[in-house]
């Protein structure tokens, strides 16, 4: 993959902005050592991602250019405890232990 000058400039501008978070900064550095003919094993050494990493950020530009290197919006997280055993525990924290226990609520 070979840049233009603007694509170039615009690479360049992310590595060295303040506002870009460094990942961001670093899949901006990897796609300007591809186009140095670096390979990319050495693109992961000196980025300290693995090679699958570095094949990603590489199809991502390909694929949709400057954009492709910003985070994409994720959706959200799993639930970890569903709603029932949520509200079991809530009723359970809010009864007194049994009084075989010993314990006072």
């Amino acid at each position: 993959m070979e840049l233009t000058p603007q694509g170039e400039a615009e690479l360049q501008s992310l590595v060295y902005s303040p506002d870009v978070a460094a990942t961001v900064s670093t899949r901006a550095r990897i796609v300007l050592w591809q186009n140095e003919g670096r390979q990319r094993k050495d693109i992961a050494a000196l980025a300290g991602v693995s090679r699958p990493t570095v094949d990603l950020w590489l199809s991502r530009y390909a694929t949709n250019g400057f954009a492709g290197l910003l985070d994409r919006p994720r959706g959200a997280g799993r639930e970890q405890v569903t709603a029932r055993v949520q509200a079991r525990i809530l009723a359970l924290s809010r009864t007194s232990p049994p009084a075989c226990t010993g314990l006072s609520g």
